[in-house]
């Protein structure tokens, strides 16, 4: 009997042991591929954002912010705070819920996409990115592309990363600003 019970529950070990490997494999493997994608998660700090939206550039209800891979939605939160409009791209699904549901706000939206393949808001003003140096260029680019389809000045926000080539507009030490003009095509 005994020896029954205990062949029993040694059985069901591996069931419940997979179920549990299940649960923390998928976000492993979700956080992982990620960043073969783009970069990491990696939260950004509230106090600095609201440094950098207070000196660097003056986010208001009369902005609308695009996020690159907005993760939890911390700077989404902070652009509503100030009344701006804003906009995040996210492929990590895990991150676009607890995004959305920490951002309960209708000045924000969350979408579970890939910013490459985005046309961005008409009512776009600036972008802001924690890229990488392996992106940033190409992030940038895709600002500049934006601001000659919809023909205004559009400006480039990047936390701890300088576009190689590129002077900022202003610059505090981790943010950098860059103001990206409306160039001719061809």
């Amino acid at each position: 009997m005994i020896s029954k019970l205990l062949k029993s529950h040694l059985r069901a070990i591996p069931n419940k042991m997979s179920w549990w490997l299940w649960v923390l494999l998928v976000p492993v493997a979700l956080f992982g591929l990620v960043v073969l994608r783009g970069a990491p998660y990696v939260p950004t700090k509230r106090r600095l954002l609201d440094k950098a939206f207070t000196d660097l550039y003056q986010l208001n209800d009369k902005d609308t912010l695009v996020d690159i891979g907005s993760g939890d939605g911390v700077v989404l939160r902070a652009a509503a705070r100030r009344g701006a409009k804003a906009v995040g791209y996210e492929i990590n699904p895990i991150l676009v819920l607890i995004s959305r549901l920490s951002s309960r706000s209708s000045l924000i939206s969350v979408r579970l996409m890939d910013f490459w393949y985005a046309e961005l808001p008409l009512e776009t003003t600036i972008i802001y990115t924690f890229g990488e140096a392996r992106d940033i260029k190409r992030m940038y680019e895709k600002a500049e592309l934006t601001a000659i389809a919809h023909n205004k000045v559009i400006y480039f926000m990047s936390f701890g990363f300088n576009v190689p080539g590129k002077k900022p507009f202003k610059y505090d030490g981790s943010f950098y600003l860059y103001k990206v003009k409306p160039l001719q095509r061809g």
